[in-house]
């Protein structure tokens, strides 16, 4: 079994950093890769376009200037719309992940709209273009030496427990156990955990205010909004069982990245320590958890 410490990345989003048009207030590269590594990062996501150079050699560049290996990062690409190739941007996507050395490349179904506050409804034929990108998508990153996985994310087109079975049996991608946005688009994280740890191979952890994600299920909130008001905690301080989780695949051989994520919207530069705080206090549950398996 890999130490885990040794496979805890980072992603911006935990630093307000986001690809959504209004988000927040955001953190410059510099200073979120320098708190990266202060609270002993192994790695990063690569953040949304712009966050890093979009050059591919210097991307990889500003990485290894910090010390920090890339993981590969989160991709939102259009995937139901027939009249729509992805592979063109996935490509040009991936020339970044291959000059950097980033073997994950995580793609989300989106929606073509700004923001994950609401989605279409597909219908069969929808389906099965997505169903058919997926496979040629994974087809492709492996071309290029990267692993893809999809995402399940509150809104996009793959959200909730029907559109996850759906991608289960309808494709072969793996998939990337967003133990969060499972449990807001009203999936159990650790039932799939349990059940299909044979299909995840890549994680991004994030802890949940169980009543907050409830109040978006029922439409009482927006999901912008309920981020906004902190329903994304450390891990350990929320209503999901992470040690379950990360026990489930540890025993089962997972050697791959936990990518650690509470998204935070910030209205300006804090005045204190930050964001860091929470992802210092995740990694310190991480390794408790760690711990206790050796």
């Amino acid at each position: 079994m890999t130490d885990i410490a040794a496979r805890i990345a980072g992603a911006p989003i935990s630093w307000g950093v986001s690809e959504v048009p209004g988000w927040g207030w955001q953190y410059d590269a510099e200073t979120v890769l320098a708190e990266m590594r202060t609270v002993g990062l192994a790695a990063t996501e690569f953040g949304p376009d712009g966050f890093l150079p979009d050059d591919p050699a210097d991307k990889a560049k500003t990485l290894a200037d910090v010390g920090l290996r890339a993981v590969g990062g989160f991709v939102p690409v259009v995937l139901h719309d027939p009249a729509h190739d992805p592979a063109p941007e996935v490509a040009t996507a991936l020339e970044g992940f291959v000059a950097a050395g980033a073997g994950t490349l995580v793609l989300a179904a989106a929606t073509g709209q700004d923001g994950y506050d609401g989605r279409p409804v597909l219908d069969d034929a929808g389906w099965n273009t997505l169903l058919t990108n997926l496979d040629k998508l994974a087809e492709l990153a492996a071309s290029r030496g990267v692993l893809a996985t999809v995402h399940p994310h509150v809104g996009t087109m793959v959200e909730n427990a029907a559109d996850l079975e759906r991608v289960l049996s309808g494709s072969s991608i793996g998939l990337t156990l967003d133990t969060g946005h499972l449990l807001i688009g009203g999936a159990d994280p650790v039932a799939l955990a349990v059940d299909h740890t044979d299909r995840i191979r890549h994680t991004h952890l994030k802890d949940v205010d169980a009543a907050w994600a409830a109040r978006v299920q029922a439409g009482e909130a927006t999901y912008t909004d309920a981020v906004r008001q902190g329903m994304y905690r450390p891990l350990g301080a929320g209503d999901i069982d992470i040690t379950t989780i990360v026990t489930t695949l540890e025993q089962a051989g997972y050697d791959g990245w936990y990518v650690l994520e509470q998204d935070t919207i910030l209205t300006d530069r804090p005045s204190g320590e930050g964001p860091v705080a929470d992802v210092r206090a995740s990694i310190g549950h991480l390794h408790a958890i760690a711990a206790a398996l050796r």
